[in-house]
């Protein structure tokens, strides 16, 4: 188990996380994936961010259902092609990094047929040290297993103020639009 999983564990983040320890580990998040964040200033600039150091896994759960759970580094966020904004949006006025070193998303309980046909998943997110019930659409997939085959890909928008993170109201769009590009490792059977 990852240390950061027995860290939601113990502080008890997203109580379905709990419900599923005892069961089975499906796959693991492979390094190639892919999150992304893009927020829009006042004047039209569109600066797009990425969480570099991420980490997650899907847990089956008793009832056949499945549990995602996702943890972002924001130490290791990066702004794209903006050095200034990178130290922004990891410091103390932002993400502040140092006091809230994880961005993460627990899962609502999903069919696996989600991942084929898309649709809505929901869950929790915790961001900033504030944590709230959250929508993301995952897309229909493009091959027959979605995560291995192919990457599944998923959206959803984010309001700052709801966490905290509205400094820079004056420059800032208050919506923040994630854009996750999924892959996935299956766990062997003898792992899990």
């Amino acid at each position: 188990m990852h240390a950061w999983i027995a860290t939601l564990l113990l502080a008890g983040v997203g109580a379905g996380v709990v419900a599923a320890q005892s069961h089975a580990r499906i796959a693991t998040l492979e390094p190639t994936s892919r999150f992304e964040f893009s927020m829009h200033t006042r004047w039209g600039q569109e600066l797009v961010g990425r969480f570099h150091d991420t980490a997650g896994e899907v847990v089956g759960l008793a009832d056949g259902k499945r549990q995602v759970v996702l943890s972002l580094a924001t130490s290791t966020v990066e702004i794209i092609d903006h050095s200034r904004y990178t130290r922004f949006a990891r410091g103390p006025r932002f993400f502040d990094a140092e006091r809230f070193p994880q961005v993460v998303f627990v899962s609502e309980p999903y069919s696996a047929e989600l991942l084929t046909t898309g649709g809505e998943m929901y869950g929790k997110l915790r961001m900033h040290g504030i944590e709230r019930r959250e929508r993301f659409v995952v897309a229909p997939a493009q091959c027959a297993r979605p995560g291995r085959d192919c990457a599944i890909f998923a959206k959803g928008v984010v309001m700052r103020a709801n966490y905290d993170l509205d400094t820079w109201r004056m420059a800032l769009r208050d919506d923040v639009r994630f854009s996750l590009e999924v892959r996935l490792r299956d766990v062997a059977p003898e792992a899990r």
